[in-house]
């Protein structure tokens, strides 16, 4: 050990500090480089690792600075002027990390326990030492099975260091994937070769120990991802959901034989009462309350007991009241009490009501003689005095059932003397309305009487999402990534398909048993459209669910990973919560500062490498690393639709030659 620690020394330590440590290279080393017994070592990059012995261990220090002293001796036999390079005194300046002990088998730890003594030797670090401080020496676990000897990751390699020459730097499989992600950059830097290379390298291993029990949900907001999973390993399954305008249309076909593709539905009534809130953009004050009737009314009528039945009753008799009491002209009293008793009538309570006492259709009113005094006492059988109406319960309904639940809840109000809740409800019902009629949210109208199997409950709907089918009394993994393509989504369509599913995964991993045994990774493609610090202008903020997500859903096996290329505008609380952060280039101060908040454990040294990190590199940080790191992410294969456009190539072009866009099928336009 002394011998090779001779033979690949530097230099010597000439300044020891509780802080810093400065280095004099061996005279002769000329551009700080230095030939070792195993290799040439350029010594003096920034970032780059000096380790010193210091009794029974290394001290282990990072390079921050470089700097070179004039000799005292010129070359005149070359030029007067010039720098004898290798005559100059060359120094590194240092800061200690942590120590390593010198026994092979010895774990890197924190902090400096034994300072080096002065003109002890400097040395270059060995790869094997680096995988000592790093934690990954061991990265492929050897475990015993019937059919022999089969290896699992312990780390998995996501590029190549741009300061330890041909050096993988690996990611720690537990430290990484058992926290919150956040993979930040500006738009072209790279994000989505990066998320695509992380996944393709964790299942790139094909043998009896794949990574199948793993479980990635892509919410694909602009289309990349499809293309960049269709080459993994055959044990590895995906299944690919396309929101189409029309949820009835077939599926598209699979791109291989390890594909499932369907078409993307989600059952309006598994959204809560929020999910309701933020899509209709329904205020606090007033609009939340007639919501919330209206949904609740939805899961009344559903039911079919004694005390359901009692209760219709009460609203309707309340709200038949109210329209013939109101002061609309005759025809209109009339179509809505018919409308009313057509569509919400029983055995009890219903055209009769009005026939038998002499109700004229034509006028609007009953005969003289006190028919309408026996109305309205026939009425008053079927009212409840301090009704109150059950939770909403989420029970199968038709988007025309809640338009017709809005208004009895309207004129419900209003038989309570809420006379101008209509006009105040008015711009909600009015982008409901518009929502009904809309193609792009076609894929939440799914009628109740042609249900997919996956769609008969909540609990069949997040298993067909999580890759699970159910088999012979047990659930099995049927695929590992999961994509749903929203690449034709606008934002609030985004926004309101993240919250749900999201919602619905993470109660659905809250209840499971055992808990925390089926881990699942949200990847949240363009997060600061819909993981947002302010909300833009909805009153409820649907990054309240992916908040929750951060902060409570590691017990649950509920994570998170963020790709986003405007940290600033993402939500503060998801990102402080991430436990590791891969940073492509950032160049707005806005966000340089944003990820200075959020991580101030990282020092200046390694921000300021941000704004010049070329393409396809990145700075990684955090637990699955033992100290920050910058590389190059592994080459993907196939790539994410993400390339940048060929200006060029796309623009200088012969006389006559056409665009390389394709014409739109007949009916789209």
């Amino acid at each position: 050990m002394a011998t090779d620690d001779a033979r690949r020394a530097i230099g010597k330590v000439v300044t020891v500090a509780a802080d810093r440590f400065v280095v004099e290279l061996h005279r002769g080393s000329d551009n700080f480089t230095v030939v070792g017994f195993d290799d040439v070592h350029y010594v003096a990059a920034l970032g780059s690792f000096v380790v010193i012995p210091s009794q029974t261990e290394y001290v282990v220090a990072e390079v921050i600075g470089l700097w070179e002293k004039d000799p005292s001796s010129r070359r005149p036999d070359v030029d007067t002027n010039a720098l004898d390079k290798a005559g100059s005194s060359k120094f590194l300046e240092l800061v200690p990390v942590g120590m390593l002990p010198l026994a092979r088998d010895g774990a890197f730890r924190f902090g400096v326990s034994t300072f080096p003594s002065l003109y002890a030797d400097a040395l270059y670090v060995l790869d094997a030492e680096l995988d000592r401080i790093f934690e990954v020496a061991d990265w492929q676990e050897v475990l015993s099975l019937e059919g022999g000897q089969q290896t699992r990751f312990r780390a998995i390699s996501i590029g190549t260091s741009v300061v330890f020459k041909g050096y993988d730097v690996k990611a720690k499989v537990d430290e990484f994937f058992g926290g919150h992600l956040a993979v930040l950059g500006n738009t072209g830097s790279g994000k989505s070769c990066t998320v695509a290379s992380i996944l393709q390298s964790l299942f790139d291993k094909q043998d009896e120990l794949a990574a199948r029990g793993a479980t990635f949900l892509l919410l694909d907001v602009n289309g990349e991802y499809r293309a960049a999973f269709a080459e993994l390993p055959g044990p590895i399954r995906r299944s690919y959901l396309a929101m189409r305008a029309d949820p009835q249309a077939a599926p598209p076909a699979p791109i291989d034989a390890n594909e499932m593709p369907s078409v993307f539905r989600l059952p309006h009534w598994f959204m809560s009462v929020e999910e309701w809130e933020l899509l209709l953009r329904a205020s606090e004050r007033t609009q939340q309350p007639v919501l919330r009737t209206a949904l609740q009314l939805t899961s009344l009528f559903a039911e079919q007991t004694e005390n359901s039945t009692a209760l219709r009753r009460h609203i309707l008799a309340m709200c038949l009241k109210e329209v013939f009491g109101g002061n609309d002209a005759a025809v209109s009293k009339t179509h809505r009490m018919v409308s009313l008793l057509n569509q919400f009538g029983d055995d009890q309570l219903n055209m009769t009501v009005l026939t038998s006492y002499g109700f004229n259709m034509q006028y609007g009113n009953f005969p003289a003689g006190g028919n309408t005094e026996a109305f309205f006492e026939k009425l008053k059988t079927f009212i409840q005095e301090a009704a109150t109406i059950p939770a909403y319960t989420g029970k199968p309904f038709g988007f025309t059932t809640l338009e017709e639940c809005f208004e009895i809840a309207l004129l419900y109000e209003e038989a309570h003397g809420n006379k101008q809740i209509r006009d105040y409800c008015s711009q909600m019902l009015t982008r409901f309305k518009w929502i009904r009629d809309r193609e792009e949210f076609a894929f939440l109208r799914v009628p109740t009487d042609a249900l997919r199997e996956e769609e008969q409950s909540t609990e069949l709907f997040v298993e067909h999402l999580l890759g699970l089918e159910r088999k012979h009394g047990a659930l099995y993994k049927s695929s590992q990534i999961i994509i749903l393509d929203m690449n034709d989504a606008g934002d609030e369509v985004v926004e309101v398909v993240s919250a749900v599913i999201t919602r619905l995964l993470f109660d659905r991993l809250r209840r499971a048993d055992p808990r925390n045994r089926l881990p699942v990774h949200l990847v949240l493609e363009e997060a600061h459209r819909y993981v947002a610090e302010r909300s833009t202008h909805h009153a409820i903020d649907a990054s309240r669910i992916f908040e929750r997500v951060a902060k409570e859903g590691r017990k649950y096996g509920a994570f998170l990973m963020v790709a986003s290329q405007r940290p600033s505008e993402l939500s503060k609380t998801v990102l402080s919560q991430c436990s590791n952060f891969v940073v492509h280039r950032i160049q707005n101060p806005d966000d340089l500062a944003h990820i200075r908040q959020m991580t101030p454990f990282i020092s200046d040294s390694v921000m300021k490498r941000l704004p010049s990190l070329p393409k396809q590199h990145a700075l990684i940080f955090g637990n699955a690393v033992n100290l920050p790191t910058t590389f190059k992410v592994r080459d993907v294969s196939p790539r994410p639709r993400s390339d940048d456009a060929q200006i060029r190539e796309l623009w200088f072009k012969a006389a006559g030659e056409p665009t390389e866009l394709l014409l739109p099928a007949a009916g789209q336009g």
